[in-house]
């Protein structure tokens, strides 16, 4: 899974390339030939919110920051993928593999919203170890929300104003985040292939979903083996906004050489969480 691109890429990013980088690198040392497939989420709230609050258009916006962040990977000495497929150019698919997803009973369609039922899906869980009876005794729907269930979740989403949209057999409007990468990997890859991953806080419910979805539409395994990289934490904390502490790989750069960062990164277990200090 790669990076939803409405900011700069900061060491946790780099955490994660970096990891895929050595193990795409120890396989081809190993003598396998690798196919490396690594999305670009062009598509997405966060990068709909930013380019509206910048008053720009939200394809541009992300095309801007695609360009800045595999500039930085690039620096870090992070071998580029072979393919880099878009959501924005992969909505056809997308439509078809929801399309599918319905005809086999696993979707429906309320008010130009399309959601996958997660209760059609007896695998559901299968990678988190969550149980959906568990999960659910805490759970509600929210007044006016028209899932069927609380843990259904958007394959479609109807289009406000200010949004990018595209046209479907159910609304204008764009697809939902689990839908693209499903779509993306399964075009790019076939299924089963052999590797998924990323960080580790997509595991669910991000890749429960992919998994859903895609096993669902096509009857098919969707992966073989899935890595979950551990989140890197700054002085012991979590990086986030509110805490001031995002380090990105652009400042780390002026500090420390790019040889002195990889060191770091590749000291630490791949599912570890490393901590930058």
């Amino acid at each position: 899974c790669g990076m939803t691109v409405y900011s700069e890429a900061h060491i946790g990013h780099a955490r994660t390339y970096f990891a895929f980088d050595v193990i795409r690198r120890y396989f081809e040392y190993k003598d396998y030939k690798v196919t490396y497939v690594q999305n670009i989420t062009d598509v997405d709230d966060k990068i709909i919110a930013a380019a509206n609050k910048e008053g720009v258009d939200a394809l541009e916006y992300s095309k801007r920051f695609t360009k800045r962040c595999l500039d930085d990977l690039d620096n870090l000495g992070i071998r580029r993928a072979d393919i880099y497929p878009k959501a924005s150019e992969t909505i056809p698919e997308m439509v078809d593999l929801t399309q599918k997803i319905i005809d086999k009973g696993f979707g429906y369609e309320a008010d130009g919203d399309v959601y996958f039922s997660v209760e059609k899906f007896k695998d559901y869980g299968k990678l988190s170890g969550q149980k959906l009876d568990e999960m659910k005794a805490g759970a509600r729907i929210d007044p006016g929300d028209i899932k069927k269930n609380p843990y259904d979740f958007a394959l479609w989403k109807k289009a406000k104003p200010g949004e990018p949209s595209w046209e479907s057999p159910w609304s204008r409007g764009r697809p939902g985040w689990h839908i693209e990468c499903s779509t993306m990997s399964g075009k790019f890859l076939g299924l089963p292939f052999d590797i998924h991953g990323g960080g580790m806080d997509l595991r669910f419910p991000h890749h429960e979903n992919e998994i859903a979805q895609a096993e669902a539409a096509t009857g098919k395994d969707f992966a073989k083996y899935w890595m979950h990289i551990g989140l890197l934490t700054v002085d012991g904390e979590k990086m986030s906004k509110s805490l001031g502490n995002i380090i990105n790989v652009k400042d780390l750069l002026t500090a420390w050489d790019a040889e002195v960062v990889r060191l770091f990164l590749a000291q630490a277990h791949y599912r570890s969480p490393p901590d930058f200090n």
